[in-house]
């Protein structure tokens, strides 16, 4: 059982002008405001935004790297490596297959793409390309995925690669028992290194929120979202209805605050809506969830998997926008090639984080051929595919968080009444994800491992 008392007795308050997530907000609010007053400026701000989620990518690698590795280490016995691998991937493939599932069922009711009437052989698929030529399928998938070499998975930007490699050099390190001590102790050295620029690269993100909504704003005309204006608005809705019932619900099944638990992680939240990157979060919540009571094994394992096994808001996106685009160009899909669909796209789906256009490129890949919708549809969502991104990546954040909740807590490895403390402030919690915070966390974690 962790400590519940404080040196002071009660936890000490942070100057809200230090606060990250507060920034970020300042920053989400002076891009709408440019986007709206000076749209031509805005436009020119996107490198801002793009930057930032440029160099968040280029520290993801070896963050994941150093948990998985460190958590396996840390163990005392793999086949709790094992126990924790095989109970995630059953709940990812769950929560993704019934989202699937969801997707469709809303995009039936609500019916995003009726009274469209498109003419496919009218649509300019010039923006398509980069998608196309890119479509995986069968034994493809598995080259995609499967690293070329040792290194080749940090530089390729496939956080499953780097996640196959990070697993197998960890398991290995702990196989040969005494001889991979040092080099254990080495990562744990280098993931206080990689934490420390993470802290400094996160607050870079006010200036890449601001970047990205002046830029989001400034894009799309009126037309172009009166045009979409269903889809946007029954995709968001139905994001805002997942968060609600089913993260809420599984929260309070697990004896917690669901209100709270967002509170807790707001930073993460508002860092991952602002820039659209759930993998600009993935440090924070490293961070913030073993200090929420989830064992140190379970997080490093769970959540660095979660983000290409449970993209929960890919997954519901990716049925939602099909069937939009089949009732948008007036295309029947019976039942059984439904399930059909929902079957690959389970598969196809996973790693698709981290791979520029992912969701486009597994959409495409799809479409044509066991979908009958034509892939030329597929230019009717690319144009706003930046604004259905809001809901997919918070979906995606909260999903990964109480998912790794989850799993903690099937294994045994949540202790429910500190992460209660936490919750209701009455232990100390990061208020930030800030450098100190996060070198904090691996000094103790080091003296623990």
């Amino acid at each position: 059982m962790r400590d519940l008392s404080t040196s002071s007795g009660a936890p000490r308050r942070r100057n809200p002008l230090t606060q990250l997530w507060l920034w970020v907000v300042v920053g989400l609010v002076a891009g709408i405001l440019v986007g709206l007053l000076a749209p031509g400026f805005g436009i020119q701000l996107q490198p801002l935004g793009t930057l930032f989620v440029n160099v968040i990518k280029a520290i993801v690698a070896p963050v994941v790297f150093c948990a998985i590795v460190s958590g396996i280490a840390s163990v005392s016995d793999l086949s709790q490596v094992g126990k924790v691998g095989l109970r995630a991937l059953i709940y990812f493939f769950a929560v993704t297959g019934f989202l699937m599932i969801l997707g469709l069922v809303a995009a039936e009711i609500t019916r995003p793409g009726a009274g469209l009437n498109i003419d496919i052989a009218g649509l300019d698929t010039s923006s398509l390309a980069q998608y196309t030529e890119h479509q995986v399928a069968g034994w493809d998938y598995v080259l995609e995925v499967v690293p070329t070499t040792l290194f080749s998975a940090f530089t390729e930007g496939n956080i499953l690669s780097v996640l196959i490699v990070s697993l197998l050099f960890g398991i290995a390190l702990k196989a040969v028992g005494d001889a991979g001590t040092g080099i254990a102790r080495g990562i744990e050295r280098f993931s206080k290194v990689v934490f420390k620029i993470v802290g400094w690269v996160l607050w870079l993100s006010p200036i890449g929120a601001f970047g990205a909504l002046a830029y989001t704003v400034s894009k799309y005309s009126g037309a172009v979202l009166a045009n979409l204006a269903m889809l946007i608005l029954w995709f968001s809705v139905t994001a805002l209805i997942v968060i609600v019932f089913l993260f809420g619900g599984i929260t309070l099944a697990l004896g917690l605050n669901p209100l709270k638990l967002v509170r807790y992680l707001r930073e993460e939240v508002v860092i991952g809506l602002a820039t659209v990157s759930g993998e600009a979060v993935l440090p924070g919540m490293l961070v913030k969830l073993e200090r929420l009571g989830v064992d140190r094994p379970v997080v490093n394992v769970t959540l660095p998997a979660g983000y290409s096994f449970n993209l929960d808001g890919t997954a519901l996106y990716m049925t939602f926008s099909i069937l939009f685009m089949a009732q948008a160009t007036g295309t029947h899909i019976g039942f059984g090639t439904l399930a059909g669909m929902v079957a690959l796209l389970l598969i196809l789906s996973k790693g698709s984080a981290g791979v520029p256009g992912g969701v486009l490129i597994v959409l495409a890949s799809t479409m044509g051929g066991i979908v009958p919708v034509p892939v030329a549809a597929l230019s009717l969502i690319v144009g706003v595919d930046r604004i259905l991104s809001e809901g997919r990546t918070m979906v995606t954040v909260l999903g990964n968080a109480v998912g790794t909740l989850v799993v903690a807590r099937w294994v045994g490895a949540l202790d429910l009444q500190h992460a209660r403390a936490v919750l209701d402030g009455r232990v100390p919690a990061p208020g930030s994800t800030a450098s100190a915070d996060a070198a904090e966390l691996v000094t103790a974690s080091a003296k623990s491992g």
